[in-house]
């Protein structure tokens, strides 16, 4: 639990990849929250003194401290209330470095190229990006033999860190293949992750975190492309 007294609240966008693995992880450790929806037209002041560097979500605030930038924020959460629900990071020094690693990967190969398909104004872009992220997508197919060793998950047994990062793109994949036409996430190319896909969906914590009206999203982010 979020603790009697404590001030946890977490700044966001209901369909950002970003703040949506934070909502993850939150979930997973059972943390009582307060969330605000930002509207990033109008950004609010609480935004805006919160994060006064990047001005961007999530944004979490813990007993009046401000926390930016999601993989920062979701580590946080797990030395914070490392006594609360399962840990997110593995304890053993290496295995933590290698699941930082693969994380950091996942927000360079799979994000940048998403943002590209979301704001690029050529189709010819879109399409690039969206070949460099079936790219890494392949690669972190090997990545998932490597870091799971058969278990269902990155994280082994239960969720971890990659795991919540990765998993957070999720709805975005099929926002994508609306978009463009292009599966991100293959089975035929990636079957561990596919399989992985639907297992990450199927989780208590996961499930009503994620962007499910494909509808929805795509009307959201016109309002940005106007």
């Amino acid at each position: 639990m979020g603790g009697i007294g404590e001030e946890v609240k977490l700044l966001g966008v209901w369909d950002s990849p970003f703040v949506n693995r934070v909502q993850i992880v939150l979930n997973l450790k059972g943390i009582c929250y307060e969330y605000v929806e930002e509207d990033l037209h109008n950004k609010g002041a609480l935004l805006l003194g919160s994060n006064p560097v990047h001005k961007k979500v999530p944004v979490l605030i813990h007993n009046g401290n401000a926390i930016p930038e999601s993989q920062v924020i979701v580590q946080y959460i797990d030395e914070a209330w490392s006594g609360t629900g399962p840990t997110v990071l593995p304890a053993d020094p290496l295995q933590r470095a290698t699941a930082r690693f693969w994380a950091a990967f996942v927000d360079d190969k799979v994000g940048s190229p998403w943002f590209t398909i979301l704001f690029a104004r050529k189709t010819e872009e879109k399409m690039e990006a969206a070949v460099r992220a079936v790219s890494a997508m392949e690669t972190l197919e090997g990545a998932f033999r490597d870091c799971s060793l058969g278990k269902p998950f990155f994280g082994g047994d239960g969720i971890g860190f990659v795991d919540v990062v990765l998993g957070s793109y999720l709805g975005w994949f099929v926002v994508i293949e609306k978009m463009i036409s292009v599966k991100l996430m293959d089975a035929a190319r990636t079957p561990n992750l596919a399989a992985w896909a639907k297992r990450f969906r199927m989780e208590d914590a996961v499930k009503g975190v994620l962007p499910e009206d494909v509808d929805k999203v795509l009307e959201f982010l016109q309002t940005f492309l106007d």
